[in-house]
C-alpha cells in the first residue's frame, strides 16, 4: 500500500502533472518501496531517472545525498527579492517538470509560483490572465497581433508548442510560458 505523497508547496499536485508516478520501484536514496517515484528531471553526477521516492525530494535528502537539483534556475527569470530559501525550496526539494525545451520557473509577489501542469489552448481558456502573460511573451519579436493569436491558438498541452501553467501562491494570480518552437 501507497503512502500519503508529501506536500509540494510549489508543486502542489505533481501525479496530475505526471512528474510523480505509482511504481513499485526501491528509492535509491532512502531504499525502501514507498508506491510512487519521481519522473521529472534530475541534474546530477549521477544517473538517477526514476529511482527516486517524493520523500526525499520533499525532504532534501536526495539533493543532498546525490548532490542533485530537480530545477535550474536561470538568474533572468529570478526577479529581486525572491530570498534564497525559496530558490532552494524549488531546486533542491521540489519536484521539476519536463518540457519540450529547457524548463524555467515562474515567480510572483516576490515568491515562486506554485506549477499547476503543461497546457494547450483549450485548457488555458480557462485562465485569461495566463494567456496574457503568453500573449506578450514574444512582444520582442514584433509579431503582429493576429500571429500572436494563433500562436496561442496553436498551444497543445500534448505536443509542441505547450505552455506551462503556474499559480501565485499570495494572490492568485495565473502565469504561464511556452516553448517557443
Amino acid at each position: 500500500m501507497s503512502e500519503t505523497l508529501p506536500v509540494f508547496p510549489y508543486h502542489p499536485d505533481p501525479l496530475v502533472t505526471g512528474s510523480v508516478v505509482p511504481s513499485d520501484e526501491v528509492c535509491l536514496s532512502c531504499d525502501k518501496r514507498r508506491g510512487y517515484v519521481y519522473v521529472g528531471p534530475v541534474f546530477a553526477e549521477e544517473e538517477l531517472d526514476e529511482c527516486l521516492c517524493p520523500w526525499c525530494v520533499a525532504d532534501g535528502s536526495a539533493a543532498e545525498r546525490f548532490d542533485a537539483c530537480f530545477t535550474v534556475l536561470v538568474d533572468i527569470h529570478i526577479p529581486d527579492g525572491v530570498g534564497a530559501g525559496v530558490l532552494e525550496q524549488i531546486t533542491t526539494r521540489t519536484p521539476g517538470f519536463i518540457g519540450w525545451q529547457q524548463e524555467h520557473w515562474m515567480f510572483h509577489c516576490q515568491d515562486g509560483a506554485a506549477f499547476l501542469g503543461p497546457v494547450g489552448s483549450k485548457e488555458l481558456e480557462a485562465y485569461p490572465d495566463a494567456v496574457e502573460v503568453l500573449r506578450h511573451e514574444h512582444d520582442e519579436y514584433g509579431w503582429p497581433p493576429e500571429q500572436v493569436e494563433g500562436y496561442l491558438e496553436s498551444l497543445d498541452k500534448d505536443d509542441q508548442p505547450t505552455a506551462y501553467l503556474f499559480e501565485c501562491r499570495h494572490c492568485g494570480t495565473h502565469l504561464a510560458y511556452s516553448d517557443f518552437t
